[in-house]
């Protein structure tokens, strides 16, 4: 058993998120295992850029209220307690409202975390989604 007290908090890669995005790692797979876990903390208006997983991504969201994206424009509000499932090679977004915090688990499996990194979402797309009625 190994016990670990602390992760350090980390800023995220400003070229793959907008605005203030805190990162905690909570699992980095090391042989035979491949689960990759962080936790992830938005403020107001933050969120990643366009990314896909290779082997798909769960987010598990334990705070706040948020919205993930896709890019044929459907967009889910979540919040705690909730969980949303991105299959592979989906392109999505996941970020804050524009009003909120929001704070999710990140969990994908593969070797190494399979992302794909993207353009930012636009003010525009960002916008669209605040005001979407799904």
């Amino acid at each position: 058993m190994q016990h670990i007290t602390e992760t350090p908090t980390l800023t995220a890669p400003a070229g793959r998120f907008t605005g203030d995005v805190y990162l905690n790692p909570i699992e980095t797979p090391t042989e035979p295992a491949r689960l990759a876990s962080a936790l992830v903390r938005f403020t107001p208006g933050a969120r990643t850029n366009w990314h896909s997983h290779a082997n798909g991504q769960t987010l598990y969201i334990t705070d706040g209220t948020g919205l993930v994206g896709t890019r044929d424009g459907h967009v889910v509000r979540v919040c705690a307690g909730q969980i949303v499932k991105c299959p592979a090679g989906e392109e999505h977004w996941h970020g804050a409202t524009d009003t909120t915090f929001m704070a999710h688990i990140a969990m994908v499996v593969g070797d190494g975390d399979g992302t794909a990194w993207l353009e930012p979402v636009t003010a525009e797309q960002y916008a669209n989604a605040l005001n979407s009625k799904n």
